[in-house]
């Protein structure tokens, strides 16, 4: 087997390529999920929910000390 034929650099140079690839999608898909939790994050500080659930706390809280 000669280094013409020996194929397995090749195939570990399109693993590196693939594997960079998918790396960047991960990252930009990320970049934009963080910008949407922060987007979503303002909305739910200010929310009833989180004021509700925060009061069902404090009940279960007080019940138990």
């Amino acid at each position: 087997m000669g280094i013409i034929e020996d194929e397995a650099a090749q195939t570990a140079a399109e693993f590196v390529l693939i594997f960079g690839g998918i790396l960047v999608i991960v990252i930009i898909a990320l970049i934009v999920y963080r910008n949407y939790i922060n987007d979503m994050g303002e909305e739910l500080v200010n929310g009833s929910e989180v004021q509700t659930v925060e009061k069902e706390l404090q009940k279960i809280d007080s019940t138990f000390t």
